[in-house]
């Protein structure tokens, strides 16, 4: 099936010791992790799901960087330079690129309208990472995204424009908002809701797929790491939580809860 843009086709994690977050999220995730085959590309790992999909690259930070680092999220651009133009008719801004990615693609990082990140690719051939798959089983895949931002309406219109989504329903969650739904065609790849009720940081999250949740936040708390929220029972009977690991990034899970009374 042809992946459409917008869809999430890369996570990527920059931090100060990428061997030390790859043994963290091998043992969270079940991932494998091992340096690019393309010399070229560096130290740059690449993080392999146990069905063998391509999930997620970790690297250092490249110089002039930020030191802090965290987990960036890129979307499909079938036409990258058309997307960077729509992006910017749109408020956005482009920061970085577009650049080429030797045997990868060509990328661009953008600002949205309410100046939060992400990233944009158009890839090189047919050869395009699936490290997104809402289906049961995909573990150590993404499982959905969410937007924390200012301003929901004003981010509706930006990707509502950029990809073509559209609000898909709601989930009202008292005093902090509502919980909007994006919705991608039959789709609904995650939501939107806002920074300011909710006081979460102003940021794309990614959350993955856990077999037990309850044993994947203990072995983030084995490996250093801690829970920052959860776990919540979620639509559908699995649960959320948010953890940050060791280097303080913070990330999702979703999963079934095991051996423990409902």
């Amino acid at each position: 099936m042809a992946l459409t843009d917008g869809t999430p086709i890369w996570f990527e994690l920059t931090t100060a010791d990428p061997q030390a977050a790859a043994g963290f999220y091998e043992a969270l995730l079940g991932w494998t992790t091992a340096p690019s085959p393309m010399t070229e590309h560096g130290g740059y790992i690449v993080a392999t799901a146990p069905d063998g999909d391509r999930i997620a690259g970790i690297m250092a930070p490249p110089p002039g960087a930020p030191p802090s680092g965290g987990w960036s999220l890129y979307f499909l651009a079938s036409d990258i330079a058309a997307t960077v133009a729509k992006a910017a008719e749109l408020g956005g801004k482009t920061v970085f690129g577009p650049m080429d990615i030797p045997h990868v693609g060509r990328f661009a990082v953008i600002v949205d309208s309410q100046g939060i990140p992400f990233s944009v690719m158009q890839p090189d051939g047919e050869d395009t990472a699936r490290p997104f798959k809402q289906m049961p089983g995909a573990l150590g895949h993404g499982v959905w995204i969410e937007l924390a931002t200012p301003d929901p309406d004003g981010a509706f219109a930006f990707y509502g424009g950029l990809f073509g989504w559209t609000k898909a329903g709601a989930m009202p969650m008292d005093e902090m908002g509502e919980y909007a739904f994006l919705g991608a065609g039959d789709a609904r790849p995650g939501a939107v809701m806002s920074s300011t009720l909710t006081r979460a940081p102003q940021h794309w999250n990614m959350y993955f797929l856990a077999a037990d949740i309850d044993a994947a936040i203990a072995t983030a708390e084995k490996g250093g790491g801690q829970l920052i929220q959860g776990p919540d029972q979620i639509p559908g009977g699995d649960y959320s939580a948010n953890i940050v690991d060791p280097a303080g990034h913070q990330i999702g899970l979703v999963g079934p809860r095991k051996g423990v009374a409902q």
